[in-house]
Formats: C-alpha cells, structure tokens, sequence
C-alpha cells in the first residue's frame, strides 16, 4: 500500500512526534508498505534552518526506505506564537501544492495534528487526489494554548474551533492516543465509530534498563546524585516551575540533583526563575542527541512528567512511555481522572501529584529519594506495562490494519 505521511518535523529533527512517526514508518515498511514522507528542513531545536540547507525550497532522498521530501518552512529562530503560527502556514501551504501537482498517487494519507493545519493540508490533497486521510490527534487543538492561557482571542479561539471541526469532519477516520481524547472528540460530535484509540509507543529495545553508572553519568558528574529529570520539551503546558520551587524547598538535601534538558518556548523564563532562587541544586542542559537518550534516562533515579492544571485532560506526552521503557519510577502532576493519572494507577509505575503544588512534589521526592526499593519496583512495573501494552510492534500491527481498512473508503477504488 502507498502512504503518505505529512509531519512537520521529522528525523534528524528531534521533537517526539516526529520521531514517533519515523519508528512508525519504518516498521509499516518492514510491513510491505511504500512511505512518502513530506516534511521540512530540520530546524526545531534552534527554530532555523541550518546553513546546509539555507536558501532551498524542496529536496528528494531515500532513507531507510522511505521517501523523504523536504520543504521550506518560515523559521526565524525566535520561537513566538505568532512566528510558529507562520511557520505552520507556510509548510501546510507548499505541502499541499507540492502533493497536488506529484505525479505519486497515494492509497492512503496519515497526518498528525502537531502543526493544526495539516489536516487543511491533507483534506485537500485528499479531495484532488481522490485519497482518504487519517488524522492522529496528538494533541488537541485548541484546547492545549487555551488551557495554558497562550490564545486569549475569543475570534480567534472560536476560528481555531471551526477549523478543528472542519478537519474531523473532512477525515475518513480519526485515531487519538488516550480514552480522554476520544470522549472530548466525542463531545465535540465526531461519530465514535470514526475514531480509533491507539495509543503511542515506545522501542523497548532502544530505550531499556541499564545501569545508573555510564558514561553519560560520569560526564556530567551524576553517578553520586540522586537525580531528578525532566527531559523534553520546555512548553507552556508544563508546570515546570513548581518543580524549581519544589528544588527550592529540597535545597538542604545537598545528595539530590535537579535537571531539565531540552529547549522550548518557556525555556529563557524558567532559566530566569532559577538564577532568582539561586539553584545550586539545579541544571539545565540543551536537547541531547538521540543516541544519548536511553544513557541520560539511565542515570535518572526519578523522571518526571508535570503538567499545569487541567493540561494533561488535552496531551499525553509519549515520553511517559520512555521513563515507564526505562525502567525508572516516574513522578508526574496530573489531576485525578486524567489520562496521566489513569496509566500511572494501572501501570502502577510511580506517583501523581496535584498539579501546582510544590510541597506535595517534594514530599514526593523525598519519598523515593528515602525509599530507593519503592522507586526500583514502581521502575520494574513501568518497563513490564511497556513491554506489553506499547510496544512498537502493536502498535504498527494496529496501524497496518487501519490502512487496509480506511483504503476501501478511497473513491478511486
């Protein structure tokens, strides 16, 4: 079956969606299927195309078995709500005029909703090219910038809610990674039978137990420390700041370690707060290489996942499914009935606290940091609740039917 895929960032680049969606594809490939990529330069980390590719509108390679096809995307390298809304704009825009005038036909096409747009995008290279699309929720959109108080503009807010029902509408079917998401799709009328739960995923093989002292450990001077991570985007929806009150109130306890890797849009505020407190405690560290991740959540005693109130009832970050593959407790903020707080009890893989509170997430910490025994069976739960409900391979099996499904819709067949 030909697919295409239409993802905003996509590998080298290194944001969670769009590796997701590589391991994705490789293992649809390995199913048989033909996978055309379009995508654009790689610029998340900086948000700016590099020097190599400056200057280029669209370039063609094969990797790995997939086609890769490059556009240009507006990337200033300041990361603004208003330039991101641009940068949208623009790749949706020549990804859906580069597809429409390809000569490629396409059985089906998958696109994730991390840049909004796509689903216009893939809507209408749909309705010209006579091919059914699959939108995958990653997030949900509007409700994400508003809950984090990012989007004020009632007209704006209510244009975003057309929009959003326009593509669910427009999509032959539509999958969600949480049974939270698919009630809110529900609730908004998308028919329950067009929505499909599947959830995403993590390679276990690539992310594993493995031991606390390596070589990234003893690099960064980690191998002493019982070390608290956030690792991941810097985003408005985390609660990122009570985990610097939280290292605030833990300052005595000279043995515990805090440290937030990875860049985003709240990164410069949160660094701003930290010199504030004075964190001796505390570190940031910029996105590591792929390669390093499995080693720097290798030397995490405690990993967490702090969403702001009422966040989590709109995302479920697939780096839970890292910690849980990792085999390290996990210590998340999410409120009760929550997508986040559901897992954490059923996988029993660590503890949830209120969202906001710094005192109950310290008292968490120290709680693990005193009773090292609890933290390694919660990791043991985590890896084993990985391994059996979200592996890469169930999760491209579900995939793999999915297509054959939705294909039969296609009016060209």
């Amino acid at each position: 079956m030909r697919v295409l895929l239409i993802v905003i960032q996509f590998p080298p680049d290194t944001n969670s969606t769009g590796q997701l969606m590589s391991q994705l594809c490789e293992g649809l490939a390995r199913c048989g299927h033909d996978i055309t990529v379009l995508t654009t330069f790689p610029h998340y980390e900086h948000f700016r195309i590099g020097e190599e590719h400056r200057g280029k509108w669209i370039e063609r390679t094969r990797e790995q078995g997939l086609e890769i096809i490059r556009l240009f995307t507006y990337a200033p390298g300041k990361k603004t709500m208003f330039n991101r809304l641009l940068s949208y704009v623009t790749f949706n825009t020549l990804a859906a005029i580069t597809a429409t005038l390809s000569r490629s036909r396409w059985d089906v096409i998958l696109c994730p909703n991390g840049s909004f747009f796509t689903g216009l995008a893939a809507s209408f290279i749909g309705v010209i090219k006579s091919v059914p699309f699959i939108y995958n929720v990653q997030d949900l959109y509007p409700d994400v910038p508003v809950r984090a108080g990012q989007l004020r503009n009632p007209y704006a807010i209510e244009a975003l809610k057309a929009i959003e029902k326009l593509m669910y509408r427009q999509a032959a079917h539509v999958t969600v990674i949480s049974p939270m998401m698919r009630d809110n799709l529900v609730s908004k009328g998308v028919a329950p039978e067009k929505i499909s739960m599947i959830p995403n995923f993590v390679d276990t093989d690539f992310i594993r137990p493995l031991p606390k002292v390596n070589d990234f450990a003893k690099e960064h001077g980690l191998v002493d420390k019982f070390v608290v991570t956030h690792a991941g985007n810097l985003g408005y929806v985390y609660d990122l700041e009570t985990l610097l009150d939280a290292a605030s109130l833990l300052s005595s306890e000279k043995n515990i370690s805090f440290l937030i890797v990875g860049n985003g849009v709240a990164k410069a505020k949160l660094e701003k707060k930290a010199r504030d407190l004075k964190l001796a405690n505390l570190r940031f560290m910029p996105l590591q290489p792929h390669e390093r991740l499995p080693w720097l959540r290798a030397c995490s005693d405690v990993q967490v996942s702090l969403y702001k109130n009422g966040a989590a009832q709109d995302s479920f970050p697939s780096k839970i499914y890292e910690i849980m593959a990792s085999g390290r407790p996990l210590l998340a903020s999410a409120e009760g009935g929550s997508g986040v707080q559901a897992l954490v009890a059923a996988a029993q893989c660590g503890l949830c606290v209120r969202p906001g509170d710094a005192e109950q997430l310290a008292a968490a910490i120290l709680s693990l940091y005193h009773n090292r025994s609890m933290g390694e069976t919660m990791g043991g739960c985590g890896r084993q609740y990985a391994e059996s409900n979200h592996s890469k391979e169930t999760v491209v099996a579900r995939y793999n039917e999915l297509f054959q499904r939705v294909s039969e819709l296609s009016p060209s067949r």
